[in-house]
């Protein structure tokens, strides 16, 4: 999978989720204090993108993870180990 695609899949669960504008979210943006994720938040953002794209996050390194690009690469790394 290309990593625009696992990029405009991010954006569509960040949006969904945070209930934010898709203009909100860039590579540089950070969750919580770009885009007001809360605790609870960062753990449906880590179940959507589990559900979205099919796989397994392991949950401490997922929630470390603090912008948007690095949740694309995060994405991308897991897919390739499947």
């Amino acid at each position: 999978m290309e990593k625009s695609e696992i990029q405009e899949r991010v954006t569509k669960v960040v949006c969904e989720v945070l209930n934010i504008d898709a203009d909100m979210v860039t590579l540089e943006a950070n969750f919580v204090f770009d885009l007001g994720a809360e605790s609870t938040q960062s753990v449906q953002l880590v179940a959507g993108f589990e559900e979205e794209f099919g796989i397994d996050m392991e949950a401490e390194a997922a929630l470390a993870v603090d912008t948007v690009g690095r949740a694309v690469d995060f994405i991308d790394e897991c897919l390739n180990k499947q």
